[in-house]
């Protein structure tokens, strides 16, 4: 079995944002020369995360973003993070930090309508996404 570990960075300009990495990661397994396995997609940061999800119509980040910060608003009564960012930290750990995807004759296995996102929850920020990839 062949393990590939790759960075790459992403530099988002608002404080929620989605931003589409799936033709970083695809060229990522492209390079690795690994036809068969998977990708795992992981992001090191306490407040951002790594989704899967439908990249052809824009208004969809945009409703998962309105529909986080209903849920999580930056601004609560309760909140005791003396950073100010306590919404960002708890959108984090509900979407999560990481996706794994199967590889497949050298390309991810997505859906017609899927797309890996990086998402920011405080930002502007420079971030690093991390990709290992497994297989043969």
């Amino acid at each position: 079995m062949k393990i590939v570990k790759e960075d790459f960075h992403v530099s988002t300009k608002s404080r929620n944002q989605m931003i589409d990495i799936t033709s970083q990661v695809r060229s990522l397994i492209g390079q690795s020369g690994i036809t068969n396995g998977d990708a795992i997609i992981y992001c090191s940061h306490t407040t951002a995360a790594i989704t899967i999800n439908e990249n052809a119509d824009p208004s969809v980040t945009h409703d998962m973003l309105l529909t986080l910060e209903e849920l999580m608003p930056q601004r609560r009564a309760g909140y005791r993070h003396g950073e100010g960012n306590s919404d960002s930290h708890c959108k984090s750990s509900l979407v999560g930090c990481s996706e794994q995807i199967l590889i497949s004759s050298g390309s991810p296995e997505l859906g017609t309508w899927q797309g890996i996102f990086f998402c920011e929850f405080d930002g502007p920020r420079n971030r690093k996404v991390t990709v290992q990839i497994r297989g043969q």
